[in-house]
């Protein structure tokens, strides 16, 4: 089958998915499947269409890097489908284009992710060459160096980019003695120190067992899957080798750091501490956020680009990591904005706080979280990584069908006592990137970790 033919079954299964779930996501029935070996995952079976996909996540990216090798985690991730076991980077890709097989591997903050698509009658050689990639890695000397290179040159590229710097540079100030306040990607100078026993501890310490969830959905049965976990991930190490991550406190609270950049526009990135996402209060968190930064018509876009054209576009978003909660923003506008954009954030996150949204705010914003999380998942990926979400959480197998009641069920008096917990004006800590006029830096910008 062409790619374009695989393409387009992949597009069918989706389509499929969600068409059966026009009542709602309750009609997505998830099966929680344990392995012979002992392996779980939960599986969405789905016999239409001939394909199966399946994300897995492990605890452990780029806040695991060692000190001064910052920058592993995506280099890992960036080798371990070049090439593994018996194969070389070019014969292990052949045996992915040969048959249409999507696998690949990526870095977070907190997490490692793997991702695998197949079909079917390529599902047993889909499966063997994910267990080579993650127990059998190879590391060999030409797709490293190459690698290496492409990363180098993007960190090049980014350095002078205003998001880049100001995104550092917040996390660097709220961090500065935590894994969090590195750069994920790391810097030329960590990554060319990166070498290959780096990259092989990494891999045997976060690619583990004990800390893993996966995600399946497809055309596979849970007899088929149990023995396919149990082959593609028994030969993992059972238990971790890494050191579990601190806890981390918010250094800057309430500052504002200005980077001097010769820019027309400003970028500016703001945020402060959050609610955790195992939170009693994280439903009412979701529908508040939702108010404050849901896009045309929320309370930060309405009022900061529709009613004073001061930005094209403003963010903001929860950000719950295993360390440390976060409420995370960002806008762009003129240098001779910034002041007046950065004090209506203040205003509106401290009129929010005071007084909460108002009803129809509320009954806008439970109607379209409920309407429009089904839409999310229109294909297999996004569904299998919901799944993998799930068990992160620790969320039960009938959440689904729950989730519309729990959003309902806030009331206005949990809104109103959480909008107070959740929004925090006088703690917002801004970084500017640019040349703004008429904004006072109240610290020191921060420099990076040598």
């Amino acid at each position: 089958m062409t790619t374009m033919l695989f393409r387009c079954a992949v597009f069918a299964l989706g389509t499929l998915l969600v068409l059966g779930r026009a009542g709602g996501a309750e009609a997505i029935e998830i099966k929680r499947v344990v392995s012979p070996g002992g392996i779980e995952a939960w599986l969405v079976e789905d016999h239409k269409n001939p394909i199966i996909t399946l994300s897995a996540s492990f605890k452990g990216g780029a806040a695991a890097d060692p000190d001064g090798k910052e920058g592993l985690a995506d280099m890992v991730a960036a080798l371990l489908d070049e090439g593994a076991g018996p194969y070389d980077s070019e014969a292990f890709r052949r045996q992915l284009e040969d048959r249409v097989i999507g696998l690949g591997f990526s870095a977070g903050r907190d997490g490692f992710s793997a991702r695998l698509q197949t079909l079917t009658e390529h599902s047993d050689t889909a499966f063997e060459l994910m267990r080579l990639a993650m127990s059998e890695p190879r590391f060999d000397p030409e797709p490293v160096e190459r690698i290496r290179a492409q990363i180098v040159s993007s960190l090049k590229r980014s350095a002078t980019r205003p998001q880049t710097i100001a995104s550092e540079t917040w996390w660097r100030a709220a961090f500065p003695d935590h894994p969090y306040g590195r750069p994920d990607s790391g810097t030329v100078d960590s990554v060319g120190r990166i070498t290959v026993e780096d990259m092989k501890g990494f891999a045997g310490k976060v690619l583990t067992r004990d800390q893993m969830e996966i995600g399946v959905v497809g055309d596979i049965d849970p007899q088929r899957l149990g023995l396919l976990l149990d082959r593609t991930f028994g030969a993992l190490p059972d238990t971790p080798a890494q050191t579990p991550l601190e806890a981390a406190q918010l250094s800057a609270v309430g500052e504002t750091f200005v980077v001097e950049q010769a820019v027309p526009q400003s970028v500016v990135v703001f945020g402060h501490r959050g609610i955790p996402r195992d939170d009693p209060d994280r439903f009412a968190a979701a529908i508040l956020m939702e108010i404050m930064a849901g896009g045309f018509g929320s309370r930060l876009t309405e009022e900061i680009r529709e009613k004073r054209g001061l930005t094209y576009g403003i963010y903001a978003y929860s950000l719950p990591l295993d360390g440390a909660q976060m409420v995370m923003g960002g806008v762009s506008t003129r240098n001779d904005k910034v002041a007046e954009t950065v004090r209506l954030v203040r205003e509106i996150w401290a009129e929010m706080a005071e007084n909460g949204p108002t009803e129809q705010e509320v009954r806008d914003a439970k109607t379209y979280i409920n309407g429009s999380f089904p839409m999310q998942l229109t294909s297999s990926a996004p569904i299998a990584g919901m799944l993998v979400s799930l068990q992160r959480d620790k969320r039960p197998l009938d959440y689904l069908e729950k989730r519309p009641e729990l959003i309902d069920s806030v009331t206005m008096t949990d809104l109103k006592r959480v909008a107070k917990r959740l929004f925090h004006a006088d703690e917002l800590t801004f970084v500017v990137v640019g040349q703004p006029k008429d904004l006072k830096a109240t610290a020191p910008v921060p420099q990076p970790r040598s």
